[in-house]
């Protein structure tokens, strides 16, 4: 592994130089172009303290526990990778076939992330009313735990239904990028979601806060080492994991496990990357440039951050007339008796008063 000194002189000789030429010098990321039906002052008028409701809400969870910060980042990831970000992942299976939820990349999603969500979800309607949907408080509270980590503060556009059914499992599959997934693999399966390779390296950053099973990354370790890891590195999660399918955790950024910053790249530059999908953009010649640019300068990965999450964030959304607004976001309101009572309750009180 190269020391601290060399890395260091590294970034020197190419920072004034690589960060110019591939990003230019522009101090801003062009706006992103919203979806129809999606706005930046959505409740403005229907729930005008919905972000402050959402974020004191965290700010109670998170000082209990920072870590549910990564675990709802990714809820929101993995509800808009799959068919949209419409609150499909939040469902709950049926007799009539498993969820979302049941499909193995989602089986190591927190389910205290289920839970906040669905309290907050409680909170925002019982001060405003059914008016604001599940898949709309999942991307709010994945902003505010970037930021609330330490990351960056941006406007999130809002305007979002929930859908009204759940991916089936082998659809979920094929959505969500694997973290055996290489570059190549990566780069192929976002472009079909209109991402790019600057997306792709700045939605990895994600992985700057987290944990991760063993069984994730374990192929790196079993049955011989990967070479494009670094020796130390390796060493201690065999350390961790002593055999394939041992059921430990580990962070996902060793410099700054709980902290949204840059540190996920500087690891990549160390050879520290724990997945396949994250040490590979930096070994990957199509990629390394970026994750080289974002270990130099963090204000320019919190920029493409930003950008990229407000385009991740519109992906199939449903608006308008389009999908519902849960009144249980485990639930599709026709399923929800809570629901229809309260449909029967309203339908006698307008009939009481005509």
């Amino acid at each position: 592994m190269a020391s601290s000194a060399s890395i260091c002189s590294l970034l020197l000789i190419i920072s004034s130089v690589l960060v110019c030429s591939y990003f230019g010098v522009s101090e801003a990321q062009p706006s992103v172009p919203l979806v129809k039906g999606l706005s930046w002052s959505f409740y403005e008028s229907k729930c005008p303290k919905l972000e402050s409701i959402v974020r004191k809400q965290l700010k109670k969870v998170f000082k209990k526990d920072i870590g549910q910060a990564a675990g709802l980042l990714r809820l929101h990831f993995h509800d808009c990778f799959v068919q949209g970000c419409d609150g499909s992942v939040l469902l709950e299976g049926s007799a009539s076939g498993p969820s979302e939820q049941e499909a193995p990349p989602n089986l190591s999603l927190r389910a205290k992330a289920f839970e906040i969500i669905n309290d907050l979800r409680e909170t925002v309607h019982s001060k405003c009313g059914r008016v604001v949907s599940c898949a709309d408080i999942v991307a709010l509270a994945a902003r505010d735990s970037v930021y609330l980590a330490g990351g960056p503060e941006y406007e999130v556009p809002l305007g979002r239904k929930d859908g009204l059914n759940f991916a089936t499992r082998d659809v979920t599959l094929a959505n969500l990028p694997a973290p055996t997934s290489n570059t190549t693999k990566l780069l192929t399966d976002l472009a079909k979601k209109n991402l790019d390779a600057t997306d792709v390296v700045a939605l990895s950053g994600g992985h700057t806060i987290g944990l991760s099973h063993c069984t994730s990354f374990t192929n790196r370790l079993y049955p011989t080492q990967d070479p494009s890891m670094d020796q130390t590195f390796a060493n201690d999660l065999e350390e961790i994991c002593p055999a394939s399918d041992t059921n430990a955790t580990t962070v996902l950024d060793i410099r700054s496990p709980d902290t949204f910053d840059n540190k996920y790249y500087v690891n990549l530059m160390n050879r520290q990357g724990l997945f396949t999908s994250d040490q590979d953009l930096y070994t990957d010649k199509r990629t390394r440039d970026i994750v080289t640019s974002f270990a130099l300068n963090q204000t320019l990965f919190f920029e493409q951050f930003v950008h990229s999450m407000i385009k991740m964030g519109q992906l199939s959304v449903l608006t308008g007339s389009k999908g519902e607004i849960r009144a249980d976001c485990s639930l599709r309101n026709p399923d929800n008796a809570n629901y229809l009572r309260s449909v029967v309750k309203e339908d006698e009180e307008s009939a009481s008063e005509l």
